[in-house]
Protein backbone atom coordinates (compact mmCIF):
# COMPACT_ATOMS: atom_id res chain seq x y z
CA UNK A 1 0.00 0.00 0.00
CA UNK A 2 1.40 3.40 -0.98
CA UNK A 3 0.27 6.91 -0.14
CA UNK A 4 -1.58 8.71 -2.97
CA UNK A 5 -0.79 12.32 -3.91
CA UNK A 6 -2.71 15.05 -2.11
CA UNK A 7 -4.78 16.00 -5.16
CA UNK A 8 -4.67 13.22 -7.78
CA UNK A 9 -5.23 14.05 -11.43
CA UNK A 10 -6.64 11.73 -14.08
CA UNK A 11 -5.84 11.66 -17.81
CA UNK A 12 -7.70 10.47 -20.90
CA UNK A 13 -5.95 10.23 -24.26
CA UNK A 14 -7.75 10.72 -27.56
CA UNK A 15 -6.96 11.68 -31.14
CA UNK A 16 -7.42 15.33 -32.05
CA UNK A 17 -9.86 14.30 -34.79
CA UNK A 18 -12.26 13.22 -32.05
CA UNK A 19 -12.27 16.62 -30.35
CA UNK A 20 -14.93 18.36 -32.50
CA UNK A 21 -17.52 15.67 -31.74
CA UNK A 22 -16.56 15.64 -28.03
CA UNK A 23 -17.06 19.40 -27.87
CA UNK A 24 -20.26 19.21 -29.90
CA UNK A 25 -21.75 16.61 -27.57
CA UNK A 26 -20.37 18.32 -24.48
CA UNK A 27 -18.88 15.08 -23.22
CA UNK A 28 -16.86 11.96 -23.88
CA UNK A 29 -19.03 8.87 -24.34
CA UNK A 30 -18.16 5.42 -23.09
CA UNK A 31 -17.48 2.88 -25.84
CA UNK A 32 -20.77 1.14 -25.08
CA UNK A 33 -22.74 4.39 -25.36
CA UNK A 34 -20.84 5.45 -28.47
CA UNK A 35 -21.74 2.17 -30.17
CA UNK A 36 -25.37 2.46 -29.06
CA UNK A 37 -25.54 5.91 -30.66
CA UNK A 38 -23.76 4.78 -33.83
CA UNK A 39 -21.00 7.35 -33.44
CA UNK A 40 -17.72 7.09 -35.32
CA UNK A 41 -14.31 8.00 -33.95
CA UNK A 42 -10.59 7.64 -34.58
CA UNK A 43 -9.57 4.61 -32.54
CA UNK A 44 -6.09 4.63 -31.01
CA UNK A 45 -6.63 1.64 -28.69
CA UNK A 46 -6.15 -2.11 -29.00
CA UNK A 47 -9.34 -3.38 -30.61
CA UNK A 48 -9.26 -6.83 -29.03
CA UNK A 49 -9.03 -5.38 -25.53
CA UNK A 50 -11.83 -2.93 -26.36
CA UNK A 51 -14.10 -5.85 -27.26
CA UNK A 52 -13.21 -7.66 -24.06
CA UNK A 53 -13.97 -4.55 -22.02
CA UNK A 54 -17.33 -4.17 -23.76
CA UNK A 55 -18.68 -7.68 -23.55
CA UNK A 56 -16.70 -9.77 -21.07
CA UNK A 57 -15.15 -7.86 -18.16
CA UNK A 58 -17.42 -6.73 -15.36
CA UNK A 59 -16.72 -3.90 -12.90
CA UNK A 60 -16.96 -5.84 -9.66
CA UNK A 61 -18.07 -3.00 -7.40
CA UNK A 62 -20.98 -2.21 -9.75
CA UNK A 63 -22.72 -5.52 -10.49
CA UNK A 64 -24.22 -5.81 -13.95
CA UNK A 65 -21.84 -3.31 -15.57
CA UNK A 66 -18.92 -3.89 -17.93
CA UNK A 67 -15.70 -1.93 -18.24
CA UNK A 68 -16.80 -0.66 -21.65
CA UNK A 69 -19.80 1.05 -20.03
CA UNK A 70 -17.39 3.53 -18.45
CA UNK A 71 -15.18 6.33 -19.79
CA UNK A 72 -11.58 5.40 -18.86
CA UNK A 73 -8.84 7.62 -17.47
CA UNK A 74 -5.30 6.87 -16.30
CA UNK A 75 -3.78 8.36 -13.16
CA UNK A 76 -0.78 9.67 -15.11
CA UNK A 77 0.16 11.15 -18.48
CA UNK A 78 2.76 9.45 -20.69
CA UNK A 79 0.96 6.14 -20.33
CA UNK A 80 1.98 2.69 -21.49
CA UNK A 81 -0.69 2.92 -24.21
CA UNK A 82 0.83 6.15 -25.48
CA UNK A 83 4.20 4.40 -25.66
CA UNK A 84 2.69 1.72 -27.89
CA UNK A 85 1.21 4.43 -30.10
CA UNK A 86 4.57 6.19 -30.24
CA UNK A 87 6.49 3.03 -31.14
CA UNK A 88 3.98 2.04 -33.81
CA UNK A 89 5.04 -1.60 -33.82
CA UNK A 90 2.35 -3.36 -31.78
CA UNK A 91 0.49 -5.81 -34.05
CA UNK A 92 -2.88 -5.07 -32.41
CA UNK A 93 -2.68 -1.27 -32.57
CA UNK A 94 -4.08 -0.42 -35.99
CA UNK A 95 -3.53 3.34 -35.60
CA UNK A 96 -0.16 4.36 -37.07
CA UNK A 97 -0.29 8.17 -36.86
CA UNK A 98 2.17 8.61 -34.00
CA UNK A 99 1.79 10.50 -30.73
CA UNK A 100 1.73 14.03 -32.15
CA UNK A 101 -2.07 14.14 -32.74
CA UNK A 102 -2.85 12.57 -29.36
CA UNK A 103 -4.37 14.85 -26.71
CA UNK A 104 -4.25 14.43 -22.94
CA UNK A 105 -7.52 15.49 -21.30
CA UNK A 106 -6.73 16.13 -17.63
CA UNK A 107 -9.24 16.38 -14.79
CA UNK A 108 -9.12 16.55 -11.01
CA UNK A 109 -10.09 13.23 -9.44
CA UNK A 110 -11.82 14.69 -6.38
CA UNK A 111 -13.82 17.17 -8.46
CA UNK A 112 -14.97 14.38 -10.77
CA UNK A 113 -16.02 12.16 -7.89
CA UNK A 114 -17.95 15.05 -6.28
CA UNK A 115 -19.80 15.64 -9.54
CA UNK A 116 -20.51 11.93 -9.93
CA UNK A 117 -21.80 11.54 -6.39
CA UNK A 118 -23.97 14.65 -6.67
CA UNK A 119 -25.48 13.33 -9.91
CA UNK A 120 -25.79 9.67 -8.90
CA UNK A 121 -23.30 8.55 -11.58
CA UNK A 122 -21.36 5.38 -10.92
CA UNK A 123 -17.57 5.51 -10.80
CA UNK A 124 -14.75 3.15 -9.91
CA UNK A 125 -11.02 2.71 -10.14
CA UNK A 126 -8.90 -0.36 -10.88
CA UNK A 127 -5.53 -1.40 -9.50
CA UNK A 128 -4.19 -2.15 -13.00
CA UNK A 129 -5.43 -2.08 -16.59
CA UNK A 130 -9.20 -2.46 -16.34
CA UNK A 131 -8.95 -4.71 -19.40
CA UNK A 132 -7.01 -7.30 -17.40
CA UNK A 133 -9.08 -10.28 -16.25
CA UNK A 134 -7.60 -10.12 -12.75
CA UNK A 135 -8.06 -6.39 -12.11
CA UNK A 136 -9.62 -5.35 -8.79
CA UNK A 137 -12.16 -2.51 -8.68
CA UNK A 138 -13.02 -0.05 -5.92
CA UNK A 139 -15.45 2.86 -5.48
CA UNK A 140 -14.10 4.42 -2.29
CA UNK A 141 -11.41 7.11 -2.41
CA UNK A 142 -10.27 6.09 1.06
CA UNK A 143 -8.63 3.02 -0.46
CA UNK A 144 -6.63 4.88 -3.12
CA UNK A 145 -3.56 3.67 -1.23
CA UNK A 146 -4.21 0.23 -2.73
CA UNK A 147 -2.84 1.57 -5.99
CA UNK A 148 0.88 1.32 -6.71
CA UNK A 149 1.62 5.04 -6.85
CA UNK A 150 5.39 4.70 -7.39
CA UNK A 151 4.56 2.56 -10.43
CA UNK A 152 1.96 5.06 -11.65
CA UNK A 153 4.58 7.81 -11.60
CA UNK A 154 7.44 5.65 -12.92
CA UNK A 155 9.06 6.44 -16.27
CA UNK A 156 10.70 3.03 -16.61
CA UNK A 157 8.08 0.30 -16.83
CA UNK A 158 10.08 -2.63 -18.18
CA UNK A 159 9.28 -4.68 -15.08
CA UNK A 160 5.91 -6.43 -15.00
CA UNK A 161 4.74 -5.16 -11.60
CA UNK A 162 5.58 -1.57 -12.56
CA UNK A 163 3.89 -1.91 -15.93
CA UNK A 164 0.74 -3.36 -14.35
CA UNK A 165 0.54 -0.77 -11.58
CA UNK A 166 1.11 2.13 -13.96
CA UNK A 167 -2.00 1.19 -15.95
CA UNK A 168 -4.46 1.68 -13.06
CA UNK A 169 -7.63 3.38 -14.31
CA UNK A 170 -10.42 5.65 -13.13
CA UNK A 171 -13.80 4.90 -14.71
CA UNK A 172 -16.91 7.09 -14.99
CA UNK A 173 -20.16 5.51 -16.12
CA UNK A 174 -21.80 6.47 -19.40
CA UNK A 175 -20.26 9.82 -20.19
CA UNK A 176 -17.69 12.31 -18.92
CA UNK A 177 -18.85 15.96 -19.08
CA UNK A 178 -16.51 18.33 -20.88
CA UNK A 179 -16.78 20.95 -18.12
CA UNK A 180 -14.79 18.62 -15.86
CA UNK A 181 -11.77 18.79 -18.20
CA UNK A 182 -9.39 21.35 -16.71
CA UNK A 183 -6.53 21.06 -19.22
CA UNK A 184 -5.84 19.74 -22.71
CA UNK A 185 -2.19 18.74 -22.86
CA UNK A 186 -0.62 18.72 -26.34
CA UNK A 187 2.72 17.79 -27.84
CA UNK A 188 3.77 21.03 -29.54
CA UNK A 189 2.86 24.56 -30.59
CA UNK A 190 1.22 23.52 -33.84
CA UNK A 191 -1.16 21.20 -32.04
CA UNK A 192 -1.79 23.85 -29.38
CA UNK A 193 -2.94 26.26 -32.08
CA UNK A 194 -5.15 23.66 -33.75
CA UNK A 195 -6.82 22.68 -30.47
CA UNK A 196 -7.16 26.33 -29.47
CA UNK A 197 -9.03 27.02 -32.70
CA UNK A 198 -11.37 24.07 -32.11
CA UNK A 199 -12.12 25.25 -28.58
CA UNK A 200 -12.80 28.79 -29.81
CA UNK A 201 -15.17 27.51 -32.50
CA UNK A 202 -17.08 25.59 -29.82
CA UNK A 203 -17.24 28.61 -27.52
CA UNK A 204 -15.06 26.92 -24.90
CA UNK A 205 -12.26 28.48 -22.82
CA UNK A 206 -8.75 27.90 -24.12
CA UNK A 207 -7.36 25.37 -21.64
CA UNK A 208 -4.58 24.13 -23.93
CA UNK A 209 -1.14 23.55 -22.46
CA UNK A 210 2.00 22.37 -24.28
CA UNK A 211 3.25 19.46 -22.18
CA UNK A 212 6.20 17.87 -23.96
CA UNK A 213 6.98 15.90 -20.81
CA UNK A 214 3.70 14.04 -21.17
CA UNK A 215 5.00 12.47 -24.40
CA UNK A 216 7.81 10.20 -25.58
Amino acid sequence: MTKPPAHPKIFHITHVDNLPSILGDGCLWSDAERLRRGLGHTNVAIEGIKRRRLWELEVGCHPGTHVGDFVPFYFCPRSVMLYLIHMGNHPDVLYQGGQGPILHLRADLEAVVRWADNNAVQWAFSDRNAGARYACFYNNLRVLSRLNWPAIHATDFRYTLIKEGKQAEFLLYGHFPWHLVECVGVHDQGMAERVGDLLAQAGQPNVVSIQAGWYY
